[in-house]
């Protein structure tokens, strides 16, 4: 019978009936509450459950490893590391996202830097983020480096982002870093912290470092502040972003462009137009007019309203 046989390639020599059986098992110490955190025999049997070749399997141990929690994470991290079933890291990396222990940002940056697995270093991206404050710096380490790939500094501002507020004492310190490429996450970042803020003198805060940040000496960081705020709608932007359509960069000027157009302030038409008229550029021209256009068309759209 298929299901009495030894599954291939799973790093397990346990059947899928006696897989299932383990899963069982595991539930159900775990929701009596009599589960051992001392039988790492059983715990190792529960990693390698996580190479199994059916994804609902492989979920139901994650999950068990997640409610274990710490006492799993020294079986887990192993695994990440040397396990030879890719399937077993990725899903390694993925239950470490569950429990969120900030001791493993050591490990977890070294997966993402070393593995060659694609799916492994998306996870650990993950698990970095559910680790909060913790990964920050390691992070930010890697923006820096001139050795990081640009994918792998993509998938470390995406997670500064997410960390958000657990982290903003090191953003906050981070827009000032000589880094342009920093310096441009640090913006994406303090915009979510500026999003989760209930307190309004935080969220001003936040704001007022993304406003300044349109005068930033680097043309990514000054087009990432612009899209940013136009994505917040930040009116007191407003100001600001007028003066940028007449900076000597065509980009930044498409950017603060584009940004007035969805904040959506119908004052803003002329200024942009009175743009439109000067630019030279055909490609700034084009995103120009199609502010202009949009904005025209929003303002008939509210006078009809009424």
């Amino acid at each position: 019978m298929l299901n009495s046989q030894p599954q291939s390639g799973d790093g397990s020599l346990l059947s899928h009936e006696e897989t299932d059986a383990l899963l069982v098992k595991v539930n159900g110490q775990i929701a009596q509450q009599t589960f051992d955190t001392n039988n790492h025999e059983l715990i190792q049997q529960m990693v390698e459950g996580l190479g199994d070749t059916r994804g609902m399997v492989r979920l139901g141990f994650a999950e068990a490893l997640g409610e274990v929690g710490k006492p799993a994470v020294p079986f887990l991290l192993e695994a990440l590391a040397h396990h030879p079933n890719v399937v077993v890291r990725r899903a390694a990396a993925k239950t470490l996202t569950l429990i969120g222990d900030p001791s493993t940002v050591p490990n977890l940056i070294y997966a993402l830097l070393n593995d060659e697995d694609t799916v492994v270093k998306g996870s650990s991206i993950g698990a970095l983020a559910r680790t909060g404050e913790a990964a920050v710096l390691p992070l930010l380490e890697i923006l820096e480096s001139a050795e990081s790939p640009e994918t792998t500094k993509g998938h470390a501002a995406w997670a500064l982002a997410f960390i958000g507020t657990e982290g903003k004492k090191h953003l906050y310190q981070a827009i000032n870093s000589e880094s342009p490429e920093v310096r441009s996450a640090i913006v994406g970042a303090i915009a979510k912290i500026a999003e989760q803020e209930e307190e309004e003198a935080e969220k001003e805060k936040a704001l007022d470092l993304i406003v300044k940040s349109l005068n930033d000496t680097n043309t990514n960081v000054r087009s990432e502040a612009a899209a940013v705020l136009g994505n917040l709608t930040y009116q007191p932007a407003i100001p600001q972003l007028i003066e940028l359509l007449n900076h000597p960069e065509g980009e930044t000027r498409k950017s603060a462009a584009l940004a007035l157009m969805k904040i959506g302030d119908r004052n803003t038409i002329e200024p942009i137009k009175t743009a439109l008229a000067q630019e030279s550029e055909e490609g700034v021209k084009k995103a120009i007019a199609l502010a202009v256009s949009l904005l025209e068309r929003q303002v008939e759209e509210e006078d009809d309203d009424w």
